[in-house]
This record gives C-alpha cells, structure tokens and sequence, in this order.
C-alpha cells in the first residue's frame, strides 16, 4: 500500500493541451518567422506574466508599446489567447476521474493568470472533480517558487511527503522534490499510469 493520499496535478500540457502555436500557426504561416516570434517577442518570459497574476491587457499592452512592429499579432494575445488552449488530454482525465472515484484526494496546482484561466474553465467539467484548484495568477506567486507549494500544503491540510505531485516542466519537480514531495515528470501518460500502477493509486 501507498503512503500517497494526495495526488497533486499540473493542468497545462498534463490534462489540457496549451501552446501559443496553436493560436500564431494560424496567424504566421511561414515556420522560421513563427519561430522566431514566439523565441523573440511572445516569449514564455512574457506568457509567466500572467500566471503571476498581471491582467492579459496589460501583458498585451506592454508587448505593443516594446514591439510596435507586431502590433496587430500582439494585439490576437488579448483578443484571441482562449485558442492557445486545446483539448484535454483524454488519457490523463480518465486516470483523474479514477483517482477520485476511489476516494483519493487529487488538488490542482497550476501556473495560469486568473483572467485567462476565467476564459476557459468552464470548457472543462473535470475541473470539478478536484477537492481544490490553486491557480497562481490568482495568488501571485509561481511554480517553481516553494512558497506556493508551501500555500498549497497550508491550504489543504497536507504535508509534502502526503503526497505525489506531477508536472512537466523539470524545474518545477526539482522544487517539489527539495520540500519532499513524491514526484512524476509527466511527459505522456503511458508512464504516468504505469507510475501510479507501481505506487498502489491506480
């Protein structure tokens, strides 16, 4: 049996497919130039502004100020960034809805600005699954930050070593793993079920 009652998730790119190509592929056809947009003026640096809690006008307004020159695609951010969100990922839903038919406690912990998330959360019935959602643009503060996981245990009465968390950037499973959370870098869900298979949660 598992020491696991918790079971901590990532949403973007764990549950819900996210990619600002998925909005710029159709505004720039031509691959090299939407490389270097995305490397160069909409950056993930920018995008983290957001899920630090900087409303998406302003994000967007500061783009247009700095890079006048792409007004017209900076200004598709704000008016259009609900098609950065795709799909959930249907494979990593099922294993959450078995997860809490079985009565395991499963949290969302989530890098997202509170007014984008507000756009598109009701696009999804499984987040009323989870016992809790903690999104960082309404907390303003995040992930990798340990005072956001430490939020998070404060928050829903649990100690780290309670509890496996899952996420697919590495950066943010070195800071769980340093404050003794289980871990699982998602990178697809075959290992992630095999992973919660081996723990005794599935």
């Amino acid at each position: 049996m598992t020491d696991i009652s918790v079971v901590v998730w990532d949403l973007g790119n764990v549950l819900i497919r996210w990619d600002r190509r998925f909005l710029y592929s159709k505004l720039i056809p031509d691959s090299q130039e939407l490389d270097y947009f995305l490397d160069n003026v909409l950056t993930l640096s920018e995008n983290a502004k957001l899920d630090a809690g900087t409303p998406l006008a302003e994000v967007s307004a500061g783009l247009i100020k700095k890079y006048p020159e792409h007004s017209e695609l900076l200004e598709a951010f704000a008016t259009r960034w609900s098609e950065t969100v795709g799909d959930p990922i249907a494979e990593s839903v099922a294993m959450l809805g078995s997860l809490t038919d079985s009565g395991t406690r499963c949290i969302a912990l989530s890098n997202w600005g509170w007014d984008t998330f507000e756009q598109v959360k009701d696009r999804f019935d499984f987040l009323d699954w989870f016992e809790g959602l903690l999104i960082s643009g309404y907390e303003k503060v995040i992930k990798p930050d340990p005072a956001i996981f430490q939020l998070l245990c404060e928050r829903y009465s649990f100690t780290p070593s309670q509890a496996l968390f899952i996420d697919d950037s590495a950066a943010n499973i070195e800071a769980a793993d340093g404050l003794g959370f289980h871990t699982h870098h998602f990178a697809e869900p075959d290992a992630l079920q095999s992973d919660l298979t081996a723990r005794g949660l599935l």
